[in-house]
């Protein structure tokens, strides 16, 4: 400041306080996340939620087709974008109504899956429509099948490009 060849004086701006505020901000972030503290004992109780995986997806794009069969027993067809184990993102030619129960049948590997599934939030693609969907009521067996095979698509995705 001593350098300037003006001073600045503090009526000048107003609007600043005239002292030096202090920093909420530490230089270096902690690596844990920590709780604001407040009055109340309801929120001092209160834990933070453990952290739970996130189950890797694969992404597909639409190399996967996939029968979406709807309550009324009709029938559409939709392509695979990405999938996981506990639901997935579909190219279809139009949305579905979100909350919507459906039945999706496909084949990722050597198994064919056959699994209910609820419709959410559908996004507008340049081709068509991304309907996310999430697996209601997916049995253990069926997880750990859907897992397995999710898996080996990828090693032999990764092996192909390897070679």
């Amino acid at each position: 400041m001593d350098d300037l060849p003006f001073k600045l004086s503090t009526s000048f701006f107003r609007n600043l306080a005239a002292t030096k505020p202090r920093c909420h901000t530490l230089p270096v972030m902690p690596d844990t996340p920590e709780t604001p503290q407040t009055g109340s004992a309801s929120a001092a109780a209160a834990k933070p939620a453990p952290e739970t995986d996130r189950p890797f997806r694969v992404k597909l794009r639409g190399s996967v087709l996939t029968i979406i069969r709807l309550p009324n027993q009709r029938q559409l067809r939709g392509k695979l974008h990405q999938l996981s184990i506990t639901g997935g993102l579909m190219n279809v030619e139009k949305p579905l109504d979100e909350k919507l129960k459906v039945e999706l049948i496909f084949r990722v590997g050597e198994v064919t899956i056959r699994e209910k599934a609820e419709m959410l939030f559908p996004m507008w693609a340049t081709q068509g429509w991304l309907q996310p969907f999430r697996f209601v009521e997916l049995p253990e067996q069926s997880r750990d099948e859907l897992k397995r095979n999710l898996q080996s698509f990828v090693q032999a995705t990764q092996s192909a490009a390897a070679s």
